[in-house]
């Protein structure tokens, strides 16, 4: 994944399963029985990326130092909550088909998801042309869905040997053709295209596949057992399986109130005077060891350099532009950086 936007989108990585988002009646011919607690797990998802998005708001509005949620800690966690969710979708595919394909209402959850793709493809086109979103999680869980109905009929150790393929085709499969941009969709090319959210089919599939086996060993006996009759009673709980059954609702609408209220608060409180920090920085060392700096002395030229800008509100990492002053003055100030500490560094001692 090569996610540098989540959003309600798509972003980094994350999606829901309406796989399942069946009204709570007597189940229909060839349904298996709806489990509270599946759609607690999927709650549980849910919350987790919805933290995700909300780090990712805080440092893309600039209320923190950096942007945490791009670091690779942070894209780890992404994958690691998208990887759930696609998990959670082949579970869903199980309990919606597993006992013969329900043609109908597969056909309208494929209507709802590839409808939201579709509007997560425009919005992202209008608002960011240069990364617009042309296979995000939405986009790979409507052809995974397709995909997979297959492996929900043939012995499961056939598909766990399918989901391993998948799961190791990028290690395993390189091709010049497969650059084109019309195969991004699949993933096995060596070149990662600019998006907002990349979810391509391979290896992502492969842990839908995953949930199909896991759905069709362990179901049978989450069924019978303590867990998988598990009610939810309070307030916390009714919530929690509610916001599991409406998933993609809440996929598509978090993104946009947290950045709408993460919006009011910079408006309140203005943006972290130290945010981007880091990344100026590790710029300044970038294009100082490229005009011939040597290393040592320009990453301590970064930071005094950063310094006295802050120390002179000249850290301008916001957009604002710098008048002529300003941009002599913090010139500079970099320039002073570099000279007093090379000098200082080849001074006989």
């Amino acid at each position: 994944m090569a996610p540098t936007v989540p959003a309600w989108f798509g972003f980094d990585i994350m999606s829901v399963d309406p796989a399942i988002d069946l009204p709570p009646a007597a189940p229909t011919p060839g349904a298996r029985r709806r489990l509270p607690i599946i759609d607690a797990a999927r709650a549980t998802a849910l919350v987790a990326m919805a933290s995700y998005h909300g780090l990712w708001d805080l440092g893309y509005l600039r209320l923190t130092t950096e942007n945490y949620a791009l670091t690779p800690a942070g894209h780890r966690a992404a994958e690691t909550i998208a990887g759930s969710f696609l998990i959670l979708v082949g579970i869903g595919l199980v309990l919606m088909n597993g006992r013969g394909l329900r043609l109908r209402p597969t056909l309208m959850r494929l209507a709802r998801i590839g409808g939201a793709a579709a509007l997560v493809t425009l919005g992202t086109w209008i608002a960011f042309p240069d990364a617009y979103v042309f296979f995000g999680i939405l986009h790979c869980i409507a052809l995974s869905s397709v995909l997979a109905l297959p492996f929900l009929f043939v012995p499961v150790p056939i598909t766990a040997l399918a989901a391993a393929l998948v799961l190791s085709a990028p290690h395993l499969m390189h091709a010049a053709v497969l650059d084109a941009p019309a195969l991004f969709f699949l993933g096995l090319g060596s070149v990662t295209p600019r998006t907002n959210d990349y979810v391509p089919l391979f290896p992502w599939f492969g842990l839908v596949l995953a949930g199909i086996v896991l759905g069709r060993v362990g179901l049978p006996r989450l069924a019978g057992s303590r867990l998988g009759a598990w009610s939810p009673r309070s307030a916390l709980g009714r919530g929690a399986t509610f916001a599991g059954r409406h998933s993609l609702a809440v996929y598509l609408i978090h993104q946009p109130v947290l950045l709408a209220l993460l919006t009011g608060v910079v408006a309140v409180t203005g943006s972290n005077p130290r945010a981007g920090l880091r990344s100026f920085r590790a710029d300044y060392v970038t294009i100082c060891t490229r005009t011939g700096g040597e290393p040592p002395l320009c990453r301590i030229a970064a930071r005094c350099t950063s310094d006295a800008l802050l120390k002179e509100d000249l850290f301008r990492e916001d957009g604002r532009p710098f008048s002529v002053p300003e941009r002599l003055r913090a010139q500079a100030l970099s320039q002073g950086c570099y000279s007093t500490i090379e000098n200082a560094a080849h001074a006989p001692h």
